[in-house]
């Protein structure tokens, strides 16, 4: 694989499974992230950089094309997610989920546009989740922000198209990683449950009755990537055991 992979939230969870999946694969990787422990942790190359600050992703897309060359893959996997009760939601508990799950994306793929432009071709892929397909209670800001990078990637495909550039996004249901480790214990102190009837509750939505677990988001992140998959955009590809 020839190409120059950015992934974004790259120092946990999907996003390092991902990235080593391409460092694997043969591509040059450059990973984001916020705190560089984590980021050092993977052994390839990093950018620390808060997805939300659109000049400090452009610095670090442009330290990161120095390195290794012009960018042929973006992987926006910087998300987060906050269980609140509607009624308890702020206007900024809101603006937060939708800065880091959409303008996150947005300042992530733009700062790669021009480059795949002048390539006649790239990926542009999103880790989104099946939170932008169906609603979740007590997400409300989150399956917003989730649905509305759905509908980026559906509108960006059709324009990027023409220029051999694909979007798309893969929608994992509740994925084993740090970030389901938190929602665990929100609940756990929500509702008095025990953390293996937590568990229990959020597994039960999935007919295999079981978490995703990331070499799945990362497999299906690099065969998007192939030429097996030349003619897939604008697709939300779910990896749910089913649910509906």
């Amino acid at each position: 694989m020839n190409s120059h992979v950015i992934i974004s939230g790259g120092g946990t969870g999907v996003g390092a499974a991902t990235a080593q999946a391409f460092s694997k694969a043969g591509a040059k990787v450059t990973i984001l992230g916020r705190t560089e422990k984590s980021l050092q942790a993977q052994g390839l190359s990093y950018q620390i950089c808060d997805v939300t600050d659109a000049d400090a992703v452009k610095i670090a897309f442009d330290s990161a094309r120095a390195e290794h060359g012009p960018i042929s893959t973006v992987v926006a996997n910087a998300g987060a997610a906050v269980s609140v009760p509607f009624a308890k939601m702020t206007t900024d508990s809101l603006s937060n989920m939708l800065d880091v799950n959409i303008a996150g994306v947005f300042n992530c793929w733009q700062a790669a546009l021009l480059d795949m432009k002048e390539a006649g071709r790239g990926q542009m892929i999103v880790i989104a989740s099946t939170a932008g397909l169906k609603g979740y209670p007590y997400v409300a800001g989150y399956c917003a922000a989730k649905h509305g990078v759905v509908g980026l990637t559906r509108a960006l495909s059709l324009e990027l198209a023409p220029l051999g550039i694909t979007v798309n996004a893969i929608c994992p249901g509740f994925t084993e990683t740090p970030m389901l480790d938190r929602s665990i214990e929100n609940i756990t102190m929500m509702t008095g449950m025990s953390n293996e009837d937590a568990v229990k509750s959020l597994k039960r939505g999935n007919p295999q009755k079981r978490f995703i677990q990331v070499d799945e988001i990362a497999g299906s992140a690099v065969w998007l990537c192939s030429e097996s998959a030349r003619s897939v955009n604008g697709h939300t590809l779910s990896l749910n055991g089913g649910e509906l």
